[in-house]
């Protein structure tokens, strides 16, 4: 008679990979449930806005957008049309500061900066805090 040896019973590895799912799923679940808790919905965004500042605690060159369609050069007034004359004395590379309102159409903003006399000029925004007391 043959007797033939018990089959080997092989361990059956535990699949951890349903463990780690559940690890991360939870920790997402953690962080936006921690998120929501610790930042409260605003009720609004708030934009930068413009005020009147001595002239001397602006950055120079600056270009002011005055809201009514006035423009001022370092504080002296200069039409929209002649901006490349006024730009031309400057020293070079230039770098120009543009103050403008925050109601002012995006569009008023590009015509400036796409304009052909600041094509090689670098251009910043200059933003004014307000500061709200209550």
């Amino acid at each position: 008679m043959i007797r033939s040896l018990p089959r080997r019973h092989t361990p059956v590895g535990l699949d951890v990979s349903l463990a780690i799912v559940n690890i991360v799923l939870l920790l997402i679940f953690f962080f936006l449930a921690t998120g929501q808790l610790l930042n409260p919905p605003t009720d609004g965004v708030e934009i930068s806005e413009t005020t009147e500042l001595p002239l001397d605690q602006l950055p120079s060159p600056i270009l002011i957008v005055r809201d009514n369609g006035n423009w001022e050069l370092d504080g002296a007034p200069v039409a929209p049309d002649l901006l490349g004359v006024a730009v031309g004395g400057l020293e070079r590379p230039l770098t120009l500061h543009i103050l403008i309102g925050r109601d002012a159409p995006a569009s008023s903003l590009l015509d400036i900066v796409n304009s052909d006399p600041l094509s090689d000029a670098e251009i910043k925004l200059v933003t004014l805090r307000r500061t709200v007391t209550p």
